[in-house]
């Protein structure tokens, strides 16, 4: 199947460093070109795939801060060359949220998107009432509460390729980690609080973004100051297995309607369980007392902390391989493909 995968420009496609709609645009693309199909990758350059790429713009936006950009126009003019290359795909895949909405509304049939963010955001209802005729993904049952009337077509959980993330049978380094992106919803004060009550270390590897800046230096910063916290910063994926693989657990003490939350499955690859709040997909993606612990509060999540070692390392990872690789996330997609071309090429036959 000749398929056109269109990612973000805010990162290269994997990124260097933080972001997670284009790690898992990566490797969908990647496993989609394993599994024989004929495969073209919109996206930024410094990209690394196995497809066809069509880099409309030199480097991502996040790598390029020399200079004033606009990432509305950058985005447009991808779109743009999406549009004139429309005829070479039986299917083209959207992972840019609504941006293309407008210019592709005289051929949605031939179109599939993945919505990857929050959808309790002023505004959106009236958005995909307007154009109702695209068919979206959800990646969790959580992300769809908000807008239950959308043109759902299917609910795909994300997968990465298993290679990439090492398994580590022990928890060599023994302690707590954190990893992501330091903001509010986050909530790495919760993480911190968590490893001080249990007395267990706590690395923090994430990234700052300037919209967190402020929160960072007035909140974070101030806790960083205790013998039992290490802040690493932002780590790419050379550094995750052995970061998340040397992890007791991964606390992931969200505050937020999480619609996936990738790096809960980065560490079920490596072996690593997970400490969770019940919360957006997390009871979704974890299950509880197999691949991690589901907790409510502090005090639950300081009690996980000393439970989590009872739960087999080889059992997480299996949990992963079971439902979490890029593989399986290929093959859910590519039904999800043919469904598309054999009802348009029904409709078509019945117009003719």
């Amino acid at each position: 199947m000749r398929i056109a995968q269109v990612a973000p420009l805010f990162e290269a496609v994997p990124p260097k460093l933080y972001g997670g709609t284009e790690r898992v645009v990566a490797h969908l693309t990647d496993a989609l070109v394993d599994q024989g199909h004929e495969v073209t990758l919109f996206a930024a350059g410094e990209t690394q795939t196995k497809a066809r790429l069509v880099a409309t713009r030199a480097q991502p936006l996040r790598l390029d801060s020399g200079r004033l950009n606009s990432d509305l126009a950058s985005h447009l003019a991808m779109i743009h060359e999406v549009r004139r290359q429309v005829d070479a795909f039986d299917v083209i895949h959207f992972h840019v949220d609504l941006i293309h909405f407008p210019f592709f509304e005289g051929t949605p049939e031939r179109t599939l998107t993945t919505l990857h963010g929050r959808l309790d955001i002023d505004d959106l209802r009236e958005v995909y009432a307007r154009w109702p005729s695209y068919p979206l993904v959800s990646i969790s049952r959580s992300q769809r509460t908000p807008l239950p009337e959308a043109n759902w077509y299917a609910t795909v959980q994300h997968g990465i390729l298993p290679d990439q993330y090492r398994f580590s049978p022990q928890a060599q380094g023994g302690y707590l980690a954190f990893l992501g992106r330091i903001s509010p919803e986050k909530r790495p004060d919760r993480a911190i609080e968590i490893a001080k009550e249990a007395g267990v270390p706590l690395k923090i590897a994430a990234k700052v973004d300037a919209a967190d800046r402020m929160y960072f230096d007035t909140r974070i910063r101030p806790m960083l100051d205790h013998p039992l916290i290490e802040f690493v910063g932002e780590i790419g994926d050379a550094q995750k297995s052995a970061f998340l693989g040397g992890a007791r657990a991964l606390l992931f003490p969200i505050d937020w309607p999480e619609p996936f939350g990738l790096v809960m499955i980065e560490a079920m690859a490596c072996g690593t369980p997970v400490i969770a709040w019940r919360c957006g997909s997390v009871p979704e993606v974890v299950q509880h007392g197999i691949s991690g612990l589901i907790v409510d509060d502090i005090a639950g999540a300081v009690k996980a902390v000393h439970g989590i070692t009872g739960l087999s390392r080889a059992r997480v990872r299996r949990a992963f391989d079971e439902r979490f690789t890029a593989q399986a996330m290929a093959k859910r997609y590519a039904r999800l493909y043919w469904q598309l071309v054999h009802a348009r090429r029904l409709r078509e036959s019945e117009v003719a």
